[in-house]
């Protein structure tokens, strides 16, 4: 993928090279073993959490506006990391004991289930008036006018912002290693811990999480441009 010369110039001898392509494999494994299923996970709980919290927003009854306004608020004024620590560690010290893996998911989701929230209300307010009115002219309930019409359109509005949440959750899991979940920058860091290495061993893993992001806006653009084939202009 890199030019070997490249390489050369980065680990600075022949053995920093070979080095560089022993620790490829761990730090993969810990990619596929943790980094992609907790960003997978954390994103597809915290689109249902986001829904769910758009929903009670866009609600006219203050008993559900009011605890999302606050859920959105505390978790957008705060940092990633903390919320991180107060589910792993916090929790623990009033007897709720969670391991790594879990807490990650939690943490995160929550975390994208408040920054998604305000996209999916964004994309559903984007939708004219005029498309509830037409719903409830032919007889459509709330839910079935929300479902059949609103969202739909709202979905293709949401696509990009979503994408780039999402991309941006892969390179936030590298924050699950300050509590021992042994994705792919924790092995980066458990090879450095013993080779001293950590220039090298760092540096390979920004390329490896520069590599699946590069691949992963391949794949939006791809969407953004299915999508854009159906709406005219």
């Amino acid at each position: 993928m890199f030019p070997n010369n490249l390489l050369l110039t980065i680990t600075g001898d022949m053995g920093g090279w070979e080095l560089f392509k022993n620790s490829l494999w761990p730090m993969m494994l810990g990619g596929i073993k943790y980094t992609i299923p907790l960003t997978f996970i954390s994103f597809i709980i915290g689109l249902t959490i986001a829904l769910l919290v758009a929903l009670m927003r866009l609600s006219n009854q203050k008993i559900l506006t009011i605890p999302a306004r606050i859920y959105v608020s505390a978790i957008r004024g705060t940092p990633l990391l903390v919320q991180l620590y107060i589910v792993f560690f916090g929790l623990g010290d009033i007897g709720l004991t969670i391991d790594p893996f879990p807490s990650a998911v939690i943490a995160f989701s929550l975390n994208v289930g408040a920054y998604a929230s305000e996209i999916i209300r964004a994309s559903i307010l984007s939708v004219p008036k005029g498309q509830w009115e037409a719903a409830q002219t032919i007889g459509m309930s709330y839910s079935q006018a929300l479902r059949r019409i609103i969202l739909p359109q709202a979905t293709r509005v949401s696509i990009p912002p979503l994408s780039n949440t999402f991309i941006s959750l892969v390179k936030d899991t590298s924050l699950a290693s300050l509590i021992l979940v042994t994705e792919l920058f924790r092995k980066a860091q458990e090879i450095a811990a013993r080779t001293y290495d950590f220039m090298l061993l760092y540096v390979e893993a920004a390329l490896l999480y520069w590599t699946i992001c590069f691949l992963l806006s391949i794949v939006q653009d791809r969407i953004e441009n299915r999508l854009d084939r159906h709406v005219s202009r």
